[in-house]
């Protein structure tokens, strides 16, 4: 959109402006310490890129430099209500200064907005943050081959914002309040992930056992309850072409590439079923392994290994389980072979022992961990819900298309 008609659809008590002449004239936008040198115990806390994250500065991992270092670059040194905002890395993102961190600095990755008391920080945050804003950057980006903000580029962002301060600080307010309820539910969701984690570790090891089971808790070599599935689709039957990743598990290879890059000849492909197991022997240990549940059939290329599992004695659901903790990551090294890139093959996947009950102490066990897998999965598209409900808001409020009473 072109800037006369950002101002031709502004309210006439509205005004665009760029962030540059927002600031204090003594503390104009700037970056931080060039060489921050050798970390000094209890010296001047940096800020780096790293630090900001969500809209916060997460202080668990500060750096420190010396008091003389810092002198050098008295102009960046941070008060209450300052905003830093990355140039580099996490382009764009932004966070507000609380007392916690007043007297700390800045390094070069990140930039000090110090706002004149006739505007609200708040907002002015909520404005660099709105998809508005961020496509500036992405504009300004497009085809530098170092990513980074310079400090002309930051000054030089259009704002927005009513002339009333009153009314900068009521639209701030209702965003703010929209970021406490996404803040809220992101801690439940990371209280339950965490939750989750120690069920598996407690149930999945028989440390714990639930209502109603006992028994005794040995190991017992996986292999004698696994097969190894090598169909091939020879006859070209099954199109789609999946992948498994460590983050998502099967997925279609077309989202992980763009486009498939299957061989065009796909009959040595292998055919992996709903209720099977696939994973890359080489990629194993940071999780490219999963069960397929989202799919009735598909291939994977002919690297991959696919099993299936003896239900009458191990349920797939249990097993699914027992190959995402982090028991079994750290056993893979153990049984991998190979010199250029480890690789753990089938055989070394049957010489694995563990923990496995009854099919009944099996089946309750996967219920448990299957509610807490939901019960997060809901949490998640709470948040997305609740994201998208901030973003609709921002556009009307962020533009004065709907005003505050």
């Amino acid at each position: 959109m072109k800037q006369a008609e950002i101002k031709n659809r502004i309210p006439p008590d509205w005004i665009e402006i760029e962030l540059g002449k927002l600031v204090d004239e003594k503390r104009p936008v700037s970056y931080g310490i060039v060489q921050t040198g050798e970390l000094v115990e209890g010296g001047i806390p940096c800020i780096r890129v790293t630090d900001i994250t969500n809209g916060k500065i997460d202080t668990s991992n500060l750096i420190t430099t010396s008091q003389k270092i810092s002198d050098g670059y008295k102009r960046t040194l941070l008060k209450k209500g300052d905003l830093v905002m990355a140039l580099r890395g996490k382009i764009g993102q932004i966070a507000k200064i609380d007392d916690e961190l007043v007297g700390a600095n800045l390094t070069r990755g990140v930039a000090l907005i110090a706002l004149k008391d006739d505007y609200c920080s708040d907002f002015v945050l909520q404005q660099i943050s709105s998809d508005r804003t961020i496509k500036v950057f992405e504009r300004s980006l497009n085809g530098s081959a170092l990513q980074e903000l310079s400090i002309g580029i930051v000054r030089k962002i259009p704002i927005i914002l009513p002339k009333s301060l009153t009314e900068q600080q009521s639209i701030a307010r209702i965003l703010k309040s929209c970021d406490q309820v996404i803040e809220t539910t992101e801690k439940l969701i990371a209280q339950k992930e965490l939750r989750k984690k120690w069920l598996m570790q407690q149930l999945l090891s028989g440390q714990r056992r639930l209502p109603g089971f006992k028994g005794d808790r040995n190991l017992k070599v996986i292999g004698v309850y696994l097969r190894e599935v090598s169909e091939r689709n020879k006859d070209l039957k099954v199109s789609r072409v999946l992948s498994v990743t460590n983050s998502r598990g099967f997925i279609n290879q077309s989202e992980q590439f763009d486009r498939s890059v299957a061989s065009e000849d796909a009959t040595n492909y292998k055919i992996v079923r709903k209720g099977q197991f696939a994973y890359n022997p080489s990629r194993v240990n940071v999780g490219s392994l999963d069960l397929l549940r989202d799919f009735e059939e598909g291939i994977l290329s002919p690297m991959y290994i696919v099993f299936s599992t003896d239900e009458k004695y191990l349920l797939s659901s249990f097993l699914y389980f027992q190959l995402k903790t982090k028991w079994f990551y750290g056993h893979i090294p153990m049984f991998v072979q190979g010199s250029v890139r480890d690789s753990l093959s089938f055989d070394g996947l049957c010489s694995i022992k563990f923990f496995i009950p009854s099919i009944e102490e099996q089946k309750a066990i996967a219920q448990v961990l299957q509610s807490a897998n939901f019960e997060i999965f809901l949490l998640k598209m709470k948040v997305e819900k609740l994201k998208e409900k901030k973003k609709g808001l921002m556009q009307q409020l962020l533009s004065g298309n709907i005003r505050i009473k």
